[in-house]
């Protein structure tokens, strides 16, 4: 029971996710500053070569190499260990590959590797640099897992790894993204700060412009990649390579043969196939992948007349064809993540390979020293040669000679192993020449290695010779080309629209959509699919290039794209506004729908219900950003219970507003101030008591029509209504009685031939017809059906004549133009 302790549940999580994280970050996500690799990767690299699993020896199965590091080094799973081979292993992954492997080891597409014990594995020529002099007490050393066999804690690293490999990798709190290098022109840096230890970065960017990814491509962005490298972190744009060729029969076609730096490319292509098959812009006939073991071709056939430059705008845009880098250097150094520019990268480098350099001269000496110990030895043993025989033979055993050359001629242990041990024909005449040019070249190498361990500028020469040997050995060509400027891409979006025949329709309550010609001509009219009670409004044919401008009784505005409203078929109800527009209110209704091309011409007027007017013009609607979710102001209200009531185009025409209890006014357009679609405008009609207008439309014809709610109709001559002021009162066009009085349910123009007029939106006409007939619904349900052509017309002051005997009873429920 000692070992049990009592500690808080929040004091045991944060200690041990401590401690995880720790591990984490030093032990698995995060490379070294100095080798570049992440311990699983190190330890791949150092079994393989401890197991002799070399460049020039043969292949060995990788799941031999794996079980030996994971029963040595790694006590993880071994898919762990056997990815991080085969990523080790993909020249599209790597710039340099360091694991050359035998079998399928993945493809740009995405697909898994074979099973290990598939595939065959050995060490690259290159990744026997980094492991160098690894015998030669260059690096530290720690215990392995199980304390059995030591592991070195980092590579002696020949060549900058962490920049010619990069790296990526996620842990608690830090994640990295360093990209690939070229290494020629890493190794061209390294030698110039090796030089010139302040050196500033403009100056080191002459040698190292920028990232070279194993896939080629386009980088764009000096200004980026420079901050990047001064601060860690960056983003450029990197682009596919792409070029458009010419097919017969005056096709053409894009062709891509290099895409972005770890985009999966079968990814890639399906999306691409989905841009063609979802019609986002017109004129892709065809994606088809045509890589093959000579490279990656991707062919993307157009149809005949198609703009190949706008398709591959949009493709750059919105595929993974162009991708933005994020720069974010961080690596482990001295223990601790650090980010870090390549100043750093490269100093941090330089400190390591002189440590390295420097032990091994180290190492290298006193072997050398030891060597030159037992030459000298033997040298002397030759000049007394006979002597020593004698002795030997006079010696009792091999204990026994050795302690007798010490005793007598003054050799060292070391000196008397080696003349005991000697072999016969070592004794020859020639092998005193061979001992003496060894001691000679001994001699030379001490002296060499001792500047070396003495003098800082012979070490870095000696630095500077094993990395342009490399350079020389492993450097090649650029694959990447770098631009100074990320080119903005800019579309044209009305040529991303498939120019199509369609019908739109709207309903009151806000149901919108559009339908196939198919759809259309296979249903009549009235089998819109809709709910009871409402009504359709608005339908047209259009083309999806076309825009709608919807207005509501909220004194909204709402646009539409005609390519971006859902295909639904007519009998179906269709899609709700509210659905995308956030602020549409539970009581708005649609006013008035127009299919506009341009929003260049065009003014409006509308008119609420208590009684304020005003013009607006149309590019005032200019689509707006948020024009998705939000609709627009047009007409402002006087509290919770206005509503326009009227929406319509207008030039220079007369205006009719006809009130609830009767009052009429006309007058000129041109009395109305074209303002802001925000501003309230001005009064149209001075209303007296609890008077609200009721209707209002363009009085360009020769009669109007009014009923009321009990159920009296009445045409009545534009011209009994003479044209005033605006603002006025106006004058009756119904006779006040006492009881039961008449109030206006409903007024509009009566068309007469060619009058071109609108009608009165509040009952909007959605079909054109030679009659004009009006549908009144009585709170009974009785329906009657009048020509309002058919109508004599009556005396402004009359109340009209009842539609049927029992209407005056039942009163008006909704009326509405056929």
């Amino acid at each position: 029971m000692s070992n049990i302790q009592n500690m808080s549940l929040e004091d045991i999580m944060g200690e041990r996710f401590g401690r995880y994280s720790k591990y984490i970050i030093q032990e698995r996500a995060l490379p070294d500053i100095r080798d570049g690799l992440k311990p699983v990767q190190r330890r791949i690299l150092y079994s393989m070569n401890k197991d002799g699993n070399t460049h020039d020896k043969g292949y060995r199965k990788s799941a031999k190499s794996v079980g030996n590091i994971m029963g040595n080094f790694h006590p993880h799973g071994d898919s762990s260990i056997y990815d991080a081979m085969v990523r080790m292993s993909q020249d599209w992954k790597n710039r340099e590959i360091l694991v050359e492997m035998h079998g399928n080891n993945g493809s740009m597409d995405g697909d898994p590797p074979a099973a290990m014990r598939y595939t065959e594995a050995r060490l690259s020529e290159i990744a026997g640099y980094l492991l160098q002099d690894i015998e030669k007490k260059t690096v530290p050393w720690a215990w392995n897992f199980d304390d059995t066999e030591k592991e070195p804690t980092v590579l002696p690293a020949a060549f900058p790894n962490l920049l010619v490999n990069g790296a990526t990798g996620i842990s608690a709190g830090y994640a990295t993204d360093i990209p690939p290098h070229n290494l020629a022109e890493v190794i061209d840096a390294v030698v110039y700060m090796i030089d010139h230890p302040s050196a500033k970065l403009e100056k080191l960017m002459e040698f190292l412009p920028g990232p070279d990814f194993p896939t080629g491509g386009i980088i764009q962005g000096a200004d980026e990649i420079k901050k990047a490298y001064e601060t860690g972190k960056g983003r450029v744009v990197v682009r596919s390579r792409t070029e458009i060729e010419n097919l017969k029969g005056g096709k053409q076609q894009i062709v891509v043969t290099e895409i972005p730096y770890e985009v999966n490319k079968a990814v890639l292509v399906k999306r691409i196939d989905d841009v063609r098959v979802n019609n986002k812009v017109p004129g892709i006939a065809e994606v088809r992948d045509e890589s093959d073991r000579t490279g990656l071709r991707i062919a993307i056939e157009l149809k005949k007349d198609a703009d190949s430059q706008t398709i591959l705008n949009y493709l750059l845009k919105y595929t993974d064809l162009q991708v933005n880098y994020n720069f974010n250097m961080v690596a482990i150094d001295n223990f601790t993540p650090r980010q870090v520019g390549l100043q750093k990268i490269l100093s941090s480098y330089i400190a390591h390979r002189r440590e390295v350099i420097v032990a091994r001269s180290i190492f290298d000496k006193e072997k050398a020293e030891r060597r030159l110990h037992i030459v000298e030895g033997l040298i002397r043993v030759i000049s007394i040669l006979d002597e020593v025989i004698a002795l030997i033979r006079a010696s009792e055993n091999k204990a026994d000679a050795k302690e007798n050359l010490k005793v007598s001629y003054d050799f060292s242990e070391e000196q008397a192993e080696a003349i005991v041990t000697l072999q016969l024909y070592r004794l020859t005449n020639t092998d005193i020449v061979t001992l003496e040019n060894e001691e000679a070249e001994l001699r030379e190498r001490i002296a060499t290695l001792a500047a070396i361990i003495g003098d800082e500028r012979t070490m870095y020469n000696v630095m500077k010779r094993e990395l342009r040997d490399i350079k020389k050995l492993f450097g090649n060509p650029r694959r990447s080309e770098l631009q100074v400027e990320a080119e903005t891409i800019e579309i044209d979006t009305a040529s991303l629209i498939v120019e199509e025949e369609t019908f739109v329709s709207v309903t009151r309550g806000g149901y919108i959509k559009r339908t196939s010609p198919r759809s259309f001509n296979a249903s009549h009219i009235d089998e819109i699919g809709k709910r009871d009670e409402d009504e359709l409004v608005f339908y047209s044919q259009a083309k999806t290039t076309q825009q709608l401008l919807i207005f509501t009784t909220l004194g909204n505005v709402i646009y539409r794209p005609i390519h971006e409203l859902t295909d639904i078929r007519w009998k179906d109800i269709g899609e709700h506004l509210s659905q995308t527009i956030t602020n549409f209110g539970n009581d708005e209704e649609v006013l008035y729908v127009e299919i506009v091309d341009d929003f260049e011409t065009g003014v409006y007027f509308a008119v609420t219900k208590f009684g304020q007017v005003k013009r607006v013009e149309r590019k005032e609607f200019t689509p707006w950003r948020t024009y998705k979710s939000k609709s627009l102001k047009f007409a402002k209200l006087k509290d919770d219970t206005d509503r326009v009531i009227t929406v319509n185009p207008i030039l220079l025409d007369d205006v009719m507003l006809v009130t609830y209890n009767g009052y009429a006014l006309r007058f000129n357009i041109e009395e109305v101030p074209i303002v802001g679609a925000k501003a309230a405008g001005v009064k149209a009609i001075n209303l007296k008591g609890d008077d609200v207008l009721r209707s209002a439309f363009i009085a360009n014809t020769d009669s109007f029509y009014l009923l009321t709610q009990r159920g009296s109709l009445k045409r009545v001559a534009i011209s009994d209504i003479p044209q005033t002021k605006r603002a006025g009162r106006g004058l009756q066009v119904l006779r006040e009685l006492k009881s039961k009085p008449h109030r206006v349910f409903m007024a509009g123009p009566v068309l007469s031939e060619n009058s071109g007029a609108e009608l009165d939106l509040f009952a909007t006409e959605v079909e054109q017809t030679d009659e004009q007939i009006l549908l009144v619904t009585s709170t009974t349900g009785q329906v009657t059906e009048k020509n309002l052509a058919n109508l004599t017309l009556s005396e402004r002051t009359s109340n009209g004549t009842f539609i049927n005997d029992s209407i005056s009873d039942q009163e008006v429920l909704s009326a509405r133009l056929k």
